[in-house]
């Protein structure tokens, strides 16, 4: 089946405190497996990316059979990917700035700081981005797809932090939300209701090395054949395709003549996903059908040991599926996998789980339940 690709700029009004009332273009890049299709039948999915990996690097990775968007689009569905601003490719507002980088990682960025001035004070002191402006960006983005389409309902895919936009946004639109999907979703059962004061004091950028990015990875990797060899290479690559300044920061590697790179990721705040939250009205697993998936290694998304002292840090994925009040919502586990799936050898099976949920609503004909799922993609309670 012919995939059309295309890549639009949104029109938002920012409500991120950094650059709040301006008009940006949010990036959302569109892979169409229903040109010829009638418009009334179009099955559409957004994509939500995490905190430290953008759309593409996440969901649209050219590698092999790694590309999870182009395979939803195989499948018949018109498949759009979001950047929130602060990563990837959409905006990134006070994120140029090396100062405005987490203290503790300014190591890792250009120019060289000297022993003087380290750590540097960012110029900008504040947290980048928060719950609301996430939840606003994401509300464009579906209005776009709406008018676009002039389709009613847009299936949600979110990876990792994506669940603390789409979730909330789901509960309060469930009239605009067929189904929800979340992989590995961050969710603080005891996580804070209300908003801080904004902008809250800190600091706008995060940034990831590549041998930070191995390592957190290794650290979630039991299995021999778990990741394919070379895997962290082509993950980097991607991070980096998508960061024009992160690339250029970092010390020279010596062999290349160029710079080690850092991926840049923003650092952001947020409330109102909790386990109050997740059940409030039924929504969820009501008139929002739910599918909970992750791997059995998973430690990002699942703290251990917990630390109920830091409630607003403390995740538990089980936690969310126990939280949810329709009946309608399903947990998998996943054998053989970390919180990086999509980068998995069980990306392949990754893939079909959600074909099928998006088609049928179900797994293997259940719609409520805990279940496993094995490295041949066989399910079992």
């Amino acid at each position: 089946m012919a995939v059309i690709k295309t890549d639009h700029l949104v029109p938002h009004t920012s409500t991120v405190p950094a650059n709040k009332g301006e008009h940006v273009e949010l990036f959302v890049r569109e892979r169409d497996g229903t040109p010829n299709g009638p418009p009334a039948g179009r099955k559409v999915v957004l994509m939500l990316h995490g905190r430290s990996v953008p759309a593409l690097a996440g969901f649209d990775l050219q590698h092999t059979s790694y590309g999870w968007a182009e395979a939803l689009a195989q499948a018949g569905y018109d498949v759009f990917m979001m950047d929130l601003q602060g990563s990837g490719r959409s905006p990134r507002p006070r994120m140029e700035d090396p100062c405005n980088v987490n203290p503790k990682q300014q190591s890792a960025v250009v120019p060289p700081l000297q022993a003087s001035d380290v750590p540097r004070s960012p110029s900008y002191p504040y947290v980048l981005t928060n719950s609301q402006s996430d939840q606003d960006e994401l509300s464009t983005v579906v209005e776009f797809i709406r008018a676009k389409h002039g389709v009613s309902k847009v299936a949600f895919i979110g990876w990792s932090a994506a669940a603390f936009a789409m979730g909330p946004y789901a509960i309060k639109n469930p009239g605009k939300v067929e189904s929800l999907f979340l992989l590995a979703p961050i969710f603080p059962p005891a996580g804070p209701p209300n908003p801080p004061v904004l902008p809250a004091p800190g600091f706008p950028t995060h940034v990831l090395t590549q041998p930070g990015l191995d390592q957190a990875w290794s650290n979630e990797v039991h299995c021999a054949t778990q990741r394919e060899p070379g895997m962290v290479d082509v993950a980097w690559d991607a991070l980096m395709e998508n960061d024009p300044i992160g690339r250029t920061w970092g010390k020279i590697d010596p062999s290349t003549g160029k710079p080690a790179g850092a991926s840049r990721y923003r650092n952001f705040v947020s409330w109102g996903w909790n386990s109050t939250t997740a059940g409030q009205g039924g929504v969820l697993g009501g008139s929002v059908p739910v599918l909970i998936v992750h791997g059995e290694f998973d430690r990002t998304a699942n703290t251990t040991p917990p630390t109920p002292a830091l409630p607003a840090l403390d995740f538990h994925v089980p936690a969310l599926y126990q939280a949810v009040t329709g009946s309608h919502k399903l947990l998998i586990t996943v054998k053989c996998a970390g919180h990086s799936m999509p980068w998995e050898v069980q990306h392949k099976n990754l893939h079909e789980l959600s074909k099928h949920w998006l088609k049928h609503l179900d797994v293997g004909g259940k719609t409520n339940g805990l279940f496993d799922m094995d490295l041949n993609g066989v399910i079992s309670p």
